[in-house]
């Protein structure tokens, strides 16, 4: 299986990845330099990459690409926190309206999954099916929330190529050669089903034309499936599977580990994941401070550097502070405002007044 790994966690999870028969794609820079990885352009089947608070990472790719990198966290990483989402990201279901709101319905795509449907995008379809019953896709906005939000514009898609209900001809912008893109065009306009449009994807751009030809044909397949088994299937069922996406949280051991494994590649100070996902200065400082360490400066004296260098961004003793109890669910409770009033290595002591 191919991965794509960005963000502050790649060194540790490439080196994770690739003792796991993984195959990273598109690496950056970095990587190809630390793992002698070569250029390679092909799709993954699993993209990683940071939350948006940096305390692990995101992941969406294939049923059995999330599952094996699932598998790999929790042998490895012995308090890694895991929520797989239950909807499949991309994926057409045959949705059944059980409620509305003023500008949207209700629609049941599974077994205690509601999504929500924009009005206006239901009027036409609804109109054509039995039962309040209608054909949706999970769209790519609110990935991980409670609630997806569905689609009636369809779109089947492959590795090179999307298939876009009444739609035209696209090209990424991400191809860039002006050459290839009016290569592609002229391909999709041979191509293109009555009815669809096609969107050729980045990977495109450098895969063969016969490779291209034979995933259109399989996407026109899964379209004619699809017009065979909706009308038959009873709401709400998965017509389509898609991708999944799964939410990673690293806490304190899972980084200490992560660090154990970045060191196998590149000079690393001990807390580097949790000084990294502190961002701003003090990631900037680490950098600074492991550059000083490549160039064969005394791990001592760099570590001292850095301590000193990033001490006013952590709290002291009768500092105020805000606290966040996150629960295994991913779901976050702000309890309010506290005074530090010890710390140490081992713990940090905390009061906080609690009004009736």
């Amino acid at each position: 299986m191919k991965a794509k790994v960005r963000g502050i966690y790649t060194t540790a999870l490439t080196k994770l990845l690739l003792e796991n028969d993984f195959q990273i794609v598109q690496p950056s820079k970095t990587i190809k330099a630390r793992f002698s990885i070569p250029d390679n352009n092909e799709p993954p089947d699993l993209k990683i990459k940071d939350r948006h608070d940096l305390q692990g990472v995101v992941a969406l790719g294939t049923p059995e690409a999330v599952k094996v990198f699932q598998r790999i966290l929790h042998s490895s990483l012995e308090d890694a926190i895991t929520r797989k989402w239950n909807v499949s990201v991309d994926g057409i279901y045959k949705g059944k309206i059980v409620s509305e709101s003023n500008d949207a319905f209700h629609v049941l795509i599974g077994e205690d999954i509601v999504g929500l449907l924009p009005k206006q995008e239901a009027k036409s379809e609804s109109q054509n099916q039995n039962e309040n019953a209608l054909i949706v896709q999970v769209a790519r906005k609110r990935i991980g929330r409670k609630t997806p939000l569905l689609t009636t514009q369809l779109k089947i898609v492959g590795k090179y190529a999307i298939l876009a209900q009444r739609s035209n001809v696209g090209v990424s912008l991400k191809i860039r050669d002006i050459n290839k893109r009016a290569e592609l065009y002229a391909l999709g306009k041979q191509l293109v089903p009555e009815g669809w449009g096609i969107i050729w994807r980045e990977p495109a751009a450098h895969t063969p034309k016969t490779i291209l030809e034979n995933e259109v044909t399989t996407l026109r397949e899964k379209v004619k499936a699809l017009n065979e088994t909706a009308p038959l299937a009873d709401a709400p069922a998965l017509l389509v599977e898609g991708l999944y996406f799964m939410d990673v949280e690293f806490p304190r051991l899972s980084k200490a580990r992560l660090d154990a494994l970045r060191a196998f590649v590149s000079p690393t100070l001990d807390g580097h994941h949790f000084y990294k996902s502190c961002g701003g200065k003090v990631s900037a400082a680490l950098e600074m401070a492991e550059k000083l360490l490549e160039k064969g400066q005394s791990r001592s004296e760099v570590e001292e550097k850095f301590k000193e260098e990033i001490r006013l961004a952590f709290p002291e003793e009768g500092s105020a502070v805000d606290v966040e109890h996150v629960k295994l669910s991913g779901a976050v409770f702000h309890l309010g405002h506290a005074t530090v009033e010890a710390i140490n290595s081992h713990e940090l002591r905390y009061s906080r007044t609690i009004r009736a």
